[in-house]
């Protein structure tokens, strides 16, 4: 009876820790607290990253822009990339505008992911330039809003050659050079659809599935490089210019409406949050205000009851889209 009750009282108090541990891991995951221990750690972007270069792609617009701004702001060095050069050329400005950076602290470099053959003479511009890559940043790709019965395969096509195999060929260049240096870091901006489903993204899910396996696999393959960094940032729906520039149904034709986004994480604050996961290190960080960061919960502790609630919740994401409102627009408040 005692032998028992003991272990009674072990299990209870064994599942009262982890669900302590639960409920501090989903403090953990959101963004102000995540910001605010690292900052009491003195783990900050503004100590860690200053005189870094960092490498950044997809920086004409969104979060890679706001990322040129705020890493300019800390002191890093930067080299920007996109396929509009015009616009790289405006971000730099902007950057000399609000820092210390002088004109030789950032390199701008057109890139286009899909050109495979030309990212090995990309990255030897870059080290030309600085003589090392410290961080590289993968933020470079598109999203998607198309139901997959009425889209095109060479859809599914274009957004895998552009998320997933044009960002682990530029990785496979840079990691050459921080394997010889025996250091650096890999970031790679991912989604949460990298960790879920939901309609009217199957194959930039798909696309960012893949990055997750990929960055994770290729992880285990760098334990002998303990400085090399492997960090998989999965961000919510954030007020950027990304839905704009969505694939649809089919190649030619763009989305019509992009709705209102003021509902979304404001991009400054995403990205301070990808700063302080670099800085610290983190393997994978869920970026994301609620309730898209419960659901994310949901599918990695509970899925059975993920799958129901998409189920609910992905039906009013499609009426919302064929609407034309934005597809997340009802499942956040929007904030006074």
């Amino acid at each position: 009876m005692a032998w028992g009750c003991s272990l009674y009282l072990a299990l209870a108090g064994g599942a009262v820790l982890a669900l302590l541990v639960q409920v501090l891991r989903w403090l953990r995951a959101d963004g102000d607290l995540t910001l605010l221990w690292a900052e009491w750690r003195g783990k900050k972007p503004e100590n860690e990253l200053r005189g870094k270069v960092v490498w950044v792609t997809g920086a004409s617009s969104g979060i890679g822009e706001e990322l040129a701004y705020q890493l300019s702001k800390i002191g890093a060095l930067l080299a920007i990339s996109a396929r509009r050069e015009d616009e790289l050329e405006r971000v730099k400005k902007k950057c000399l505008q609000i820092s210390s950076l002088d004109e030789k602290d950032i390199l701008v470099l057109r890139l286009d992911l899909t050109d495979r053959s030309s990212h090995e003479a990309a990255t030897n511009s870059v080290l030309k330039h600085f003589g090392k890559i410290d961080v590289l940043v993968n933020n470079g790709g598109r999203s998607q809003r198309s139901l997959f019965v009425d889209t095109n395969l060479d859809v599914y096509s274009a957004i895998m050659e552009l998320n997933y195999l044009g960002t682990i060929s530029l990785t496979k260049h840079v990691l050459n050079h921080m394997i010889q240096r025996k250091k650096g870091r890999i970031v790679t901006v991912s989604s949460v659809m990298g960790i879920m489903g939901a309609p009217l993204a199957s194959g930039y899910g798909a696309s960012k599935h893949a990055l997750q396996g990929f960055f994770n696999c290729l992880r285990t393959e760098l334990t002998d490089y303990p400085n090399i960094s492997i960090i998989n940032i999965c961000p919510g729906p954030v007020q950027s210019k990304i839905i704009q520039n969505v694939f649809t149904e089919n190649l030619a034709k763009s989305i019509e409406n992009s709705g209102d986004q003021s509902h979304k994480m404001p991009t400054d604050r995403c990205v301070r949050l990808i700063l302080v996961s670099t800085a610290n290190d983190l393997k994978e960080a869920w970026i994301s205000d609620h309730p898209y960061l419960a659901v994310c919960y949901l599918w990695q502790y509970a899925p059975t009851w993920a799958w129901w609630l998409m189920n609910k919740m992905g039906k009013r994401r499609i009426q919302n889209f064929k609407s034309g409102v934005d597809a997340d627009a009802s499942y956040s408040r929007k904030k006074k």
